[in-house]
């Protein structure tokens, strides 16, 4: 008897818990994307697709999860119950299952991206601690199909139990999320941005929302930078491009200084004479000197 109660109170507790993950993961996304000016800086599972898929793919990812989040709350209770709240439920189930597959393969393909799943705090690269979460998730979604419209605890004692799993099931997440130290790390410290660890492909998100990647985006000839490095709080990235039949070099800096960090944009000229396209792969690296020379225009422009 007593193992039936518990096994109730468990899974009654995955609704609000799911929807409060999903409502959150979705405001993070948000935050992120408006600290970017650009939904197409959230990152994690749109890395797998082409660029020009990369907006439409994060709406749907944020607006699927608030969605769910908020009809998971709305047929908590007697007013949805029944076949909305059993529609809900395997919609869920069936997203974290979605998402079981797409870290996977985010691993395999793209094993330096993290999971996004929290914005900003979702940098680390996917790990078999993001992937087993998000099917713990999963099962807890599924749990959830079936169980009665929630009510509050009849007792005391009914009270403590659905604190206990609670509170037991959040410490499990914690531990299976990178996110947690992560943000502990930030309360902990504020670093230095020359020390910063900030990955590639955060850096590269924020260049392809910013409005000067939009101004050079048509005149560029590979979207893969043929050089990158970095330099105290900037990060440099070339790309080879032609502008007015001249072939040359767009440098482009982003900030690594944190929230709404600036871009700046620099051209470089790597041939004297008209020219046509070349391909890519046959651009010239940019060499030690214009790599000085660009870094510290950039650094010294005010031009955005």
């Amino acid at each position: 008897m007593g193992g039936s109660i518990v096994l109730g109170v468990v899974r009654e507790v995955q609704i609000p818990i799911l929807a409060v993950l999903l409502i959150g993961g979705c405001a993070a996304k948000v935050g992120r994307a408006v600290s970017a000016r650009s939904i197409e800086a959230v990152t994690g599972p749109t890395a797998m697709f082409p660029l020009r898929l990369h907006r439409p793919v994060a709406i749907a990812m944020c607006a699927s999860e608030l969605s769910l989040g908020l009809a998971l709350l709305v047929t908590a209770g007697g007013f949805g119950a029944g076949r909305p709240a059993l529609a809900v439920r395997l919609a869920t189930a069936l997203l974290f299952c979605t998402a079981v597959g797409a870290l996977h393969e985010l691993r395999l393909r793209r094993p330096d991206a993290g999971c996004g799943c929290f914005g900003d705090l979702s940098d680390a690269p996917v790990s078999g601690r993001t992937i087993t979460r998000a099917a713990l998730l999963c099962a807890a979604a599924l749990s959830a199909i079936g169980v009665p419209p929630l009510r509050m605890p009849g007792s005391p004692g009914q009270a403590a139990l659905v604190l206990i799993v609670t509170t037991a099931e959040l410490a499990v997440l914690a531990v299976l999320s990178p996110e947690v130290g992560e943000l502990m790390a930030r309360l902990g410290r504020a670093e230095p941005c020359e020390l910063r660890r900030v990955p590639v492909g955060r850096t590269l998100a924020v260049l392809r929302a910013s409005a000067p990647w939009r101004r050079y985006r048509p005149s560029l000839l590979s979207l893969t930078p043929t050089d990158l490095w970095r330099e105290g709080c900037w990060r440099f990235a070339v790309f080879p491009a032609v502008l007015a039949d001249r072939r040359v070099d767009v440098v482009f800096a982003v900030s690594l200084e944190g929230r709404h960090a600036p871009v700046k944009a620099g051209v470089i000229d790597v041939d004297a004479a008209p020219s046509r396209p070349a391909r890519p792969s046959g651009h010239a690296r940019p060499s030690r000197h214009a790599r000085t020379r660009a870094s510290r225009t950039l650094q010294a422009s005010n031009r955005v």
